[in-house]
């Protein structure tokens, strides 16, 4: 088994196209993941009057500064700036020193703002960074991806497996609910339940699983079915092992093909249905970062291109890099070629 996942490795680092997808989809989500370090209207470090501070990691007062109030510090401020920048004061600030809400009343140009030296993407109809929100709608949008997989792949593993091995009343009673709710109109269910709920990530993880398990479920019942007759099952059952060491050390390594194959095209899947319902209102709140609602300011503001312009490519290009790691992986794992 490890021989054949190394030579499945190989093989996965033959196909170029999809091998250095990997690794650009890898550096551009750990940048994401970083995002706090690098865009944020937080400083990183500090020096004031010969004290070290970190407000990336904790919130300061105005007054520790020498301003008049007792309110969080507001770094964007001039006075602000002004009492970090003199007397051998200084203030290390990240390369864009925005967050993805943060809000600069210090600006003077009308929103959305065009590109300038201050916001390398311009601003939304709100003033928000664009770059900002670009990056952090970015990082949770992969993220949720990567749980709403993870989640219905296990969902889908296990039920499919059971399906599979046990067959008879089982299987045709889990068929028969699979077809009921394979039936119901998921977009109409979601709109329904969002409509109980506030919206948030957690609330539509939930919702998305209840619904996009049974692609994976279909796979694994058919592989387990196929693999429950092969001799060195019927060798373990002879040798009186267990249902459960049967299914999941013998026939569940060998029926993982077509389900690993098919993971980049579901965290693919997952990300095009949060963009669609952010795009359409019925996502994540406003004010969090998300690329569908970047999409709808820029259908709202025809006029400002920078908003839904790098939107649009940074959507396709994720979307791209996913599809070639699922050829290549699907290339890689594919028996005829081995």
């Amino acid at each position: 088994m490890k021989w054949t996942q190394t030579r499945a490795w190989r093989q996965f680092k033959r196909h170029k196209r999809g091998y250095l997808s990997l690794k650009i989809f890898l550096l551009l989500f750990a940048l994401s993941l970083l995002a706090p370090l690098w865009s944020n209207d937080q400083p990183l470090w500090v020096s004031y009057q010969g004290k070290h501070y970190q407000p990336i990691f904790k919130t300061y007062m105005e007054t520790e500064f020498g301003g008049n109030f007792d309110t969080p510090a507001d770094y964007l401020d001039p006075f602000i700036q002004g009492r970090l920048s003199q007397h051998g004061n200084w203030a290390l600030y990240p390369i864009n020193p925005y967050a993805a809400n943060t809000l600069n009343d210090f600006d003077l140009e009308p929103f959305p703002a065009p590109p300038s030296s201050k916001h390398w993407l311009g601003t939304d109809d709100r003033g928000r960074d664009v770059l900002a929100r670009l990056v952090y709608g970015f990082r949770d949008s992969v993220v949720f991806g990567l749980l709403l997989t993870l989640i219905t792949t296990v969902i889908g593993v296990v039920l499919g497996a059971i399906q599979g091995y046990f067959g008879g009343k089982t299987d045709l009673l889990l068929q028969r609910f699979m077809e009921v709710w394979g039936g119901l109109p998921e977009l109409y269910m979601l709109i329904i339940l969002a409509s109980f709920f506030e919206p948030s990530l957690l609330i539509l993880l939930i919702l998305l699983s209840v619904f996009s398990w049974m692609d994976t479920n279909t796979y694994v019942r058919a592989e387990f079915l196929k693999n429950r007759q092969m001799d060195y099952v019927q060798v373990a059952r002879a040798m009186g092992a267990s249902h459960r060491h049967v299914m999941w050390r013998h026939i569940l390594p060998n029926s993982l093909t077509p389900v690993i194959a098919l993971l980049p095209f579901k965290i693919s899947g997952a990300i095009l249905a949060l963009t669609s319902l952010d795009f359409l209102g019925l996502g994540v709140p406003s004010n969090k970062p998300s690329l569908g609602e970047l999409l709808s300011q820029a259908k709202d503001n025809l006029d400002a291109w920078w908003i839904g312009v790098p939107t649009f490519f940074t959507l396709v290009g994720l979307l791209v890099l996913l599809i070639f790691i699922g050829e290549a992986l699907r290339s890689a794992l594919d028996v005829r070629k081995q």
